[in-house]
């Protein structure tokens, strides 16, 4: 089989990324995927993440949150060879102060199986993930014994977890000469 490499961006973590390291800078998407290749001809991307929380009526901030995200996802999924995979943002309560708490359901759970199918019927001969969360690990190890090079891509400030990063074969930091490089216009 000749090589092909398999993209999955985990998009909190990629935002928290770009908010806390970059100032939340607009970056080219195709320019990411491209850079997390490594050369390698690329399969397809994926893209993973959570439409905004709406109560039950939604008020029109939620409403418009809502559909800014939505309206991002759609042109997201329209790039060449990129796919978007939405979980659930759950709303679990309130913390100390009144401060809403929202959880992130099936996100993990669908690039974990999008890694091993993948692997599993040989489709891809290496992987690239942007993520800190060692969650994945079984689905890495999978995808390790089916014979992919998983590669990590990770910010500086925003670490990944220390397992995370040891079981991988390759790792890629972002920086901020990459992330100027790929602002977009």
């Amino acid at each position: 089989m000749s090589e092909r490499v398999a993209i999955f961006i985990d998009g909190a973590y990629l935002d928290k990324v770009l908010q806390e390291e970059f100032s939340s800078p607009r970056i080219d998407y195709e320019k990411f995927a491209h850079w997390m290749t490594l050369g390698v001809p690329l399969f397809r991307s994926y893209y993973y993440h959570c439409l905004p929380y709406q109560s039950n009526p939604p008020t029109e901030e939620q409403r418009g949150r809502y559909v800014k995200k939505q309206a991002f996802f759609n042109r997201i999924a329209n790039l060449p060879q990129f796919d978007v995979r939405l979980g659930k943002l759950e709303f679990r309560g309130y913390k100390e102060g009144s401060e809403p708490v929202f959880i992130q359901k099936r996100v993990d759970i669908l690039l974990g199986i999008d890694l091993v199918l993948m692997a599993a019927k040989q489709r891809i001969t290496h992987a690239t993930l942007f993520t800190g969360d060692s969650d994945f690990l079984p689905a890495i190890t999978m995808a390790k014994n089916e014979g992919v090079i998983m590669t990590l891509g990770h910010g500086v400030l925003n670490p990944p977890h220390e397992e995370l990063w040891k079981v991988m074969d390759r790792r890629l930091i972002l920086t901020r000469s990459l992330v100027q490089s790929m602002i977009r216009p």
